[in-house]
């Protein structure tokens, strides 16, 4: 079965189970990770007792299936010094089928949409996996005005009001310190408009809480909600929130949420704890990461972002530095 192809809890169930045991034969570093955890494959019956891989390995190890060699490798943005993730993607069609079927499922047909890009921090650097997904939204929603902005605001402002007069349905996918900037100088009044944003002030601004910044930004370009999205660079798909900050995840991804004291403990819903994904679209390196971000999963399956470990925090998951 095509992972993208999950209908049901027993599909993924199934796929699960089948993918992390192809991933424990063939990728090596995972095969010692469960190792070392003296975790037996055999005794796995549910993807609940799957293993999970700290995500600060893909920054040390190269994580992807034995023999194989990457059509992209994606990296992540991090301050100067510091180490970056980098993702070893065998086959990026395999990308392109579930950022779209993604964006499909929440957001219907691309080409319905003119699609414009705030991303400033990710154009200025390369190996941006979500440049790559903007990229090709743009290209795919097939628009004259869909396009990316660098500081170009008055630009920006102007096509906007072009967009509203013209009834244009839109959408604006901009990182948060970007979008802050824009309507401190150009605050518009769009309601129609879907603004996306995609987290981080990147160092460019004091953090601030999800509820003050959506409400800022939501005078700012007269709109009722934020919608964002919620990936990384060791991931191929992407949850999506429309809406106070609550995220849903496509049928072949999951959140699970861990205990920050015991990793291999999961918690129950509305209880706040380190949040485990599973990317069944990760089928060639590893579709059972730990993040470093702090969570909730609600009693009907959709989840909230709550903030980042501090790396003093992070405990278990350091059975196999180097």
């Amino acid at each position: 079965m095509d992972v993208f192809d999950v209908t049901s809890k027993s599909d993924f169930n199934h796929l699960c189970l089948n993918i992390f045991e192809k991933q424990y034969q063939t990728i090596q570093v995972y095969k010692n990770f469960v190792d070392a955890l003296r975790i037996k494959p055999e005794d796995i019956d549910h993807f609940s007792k799957i293993p999970f891989l700290p995500i600060s390995f893909f920054k040390t190890h190269e994580i992807i299936k034995n023999k194989s060699s990457a059509d992209v490798i994606f990296s992540s943005s991090g301050t100067t010094g510091t180490q970056t993730s980098r993702h070893f993607v065998e086959d990026v069609k395999f990308y392109e089928k579930s950022y779209l079927k993604g964006f499909n499922l929440y957001y219907g047909n691309i080409t319905n949409y003119c699609v414009l890009a705030l991303l400033p921090n990710y154009l200025e650097r390369e190996g941006s996996s979500l440049i790559y997904m903007v990229e090709d939204l743009i290209k795919k929603s097939n628009h004259v005005e869909s396009g990316f902005f660098l500081y170009e605001h008055q630009e920006l402002f102007q096509k906007l009001n072009q967009l509203k007069k013209n009834k244009q349905k839109t959408i604006l996918i901009g990182v948060t310190y970007a979008l802050l900037d824009f309507i401190e100088s150009y605050p518009i009044n769009f309601p129609e408009l879907v603004v996306m944003e995609t987290g981080g002030m990147k160092g460019k601004r004091k953090e601030m809480i999800r509820e003050e910044l959506h409400q800022t930004l939501c005078e700012g370009f007269g709109i009722s909600k934020i919608h964002s999205e919620y990936g990384m660079t060791e991931l191929l798909s992407q949850a999506y929130s429309k809406g106070d900050g609550i995220f849903e995840t496509p049928p072949w991804m999951k959140v699970l949420i861990r205990d920050t004291n015991d990793p291999l403990t999961l918690l129950e819903t509305e209880k706040t704890g380190g949040i485990n994904v599973i990317d069944l679209a990760n089928e060639n390196s590893c579709s059972f990461i730990a993040t470093q971000d702090l969570g909730k999963l609600n009693d009907d399956g959709t989840f909230e972002v709550l903030g980042r470990f501090d790396d003093s925090d992070i405990r278990g998951c350091n059975l196999m530095v180097g």
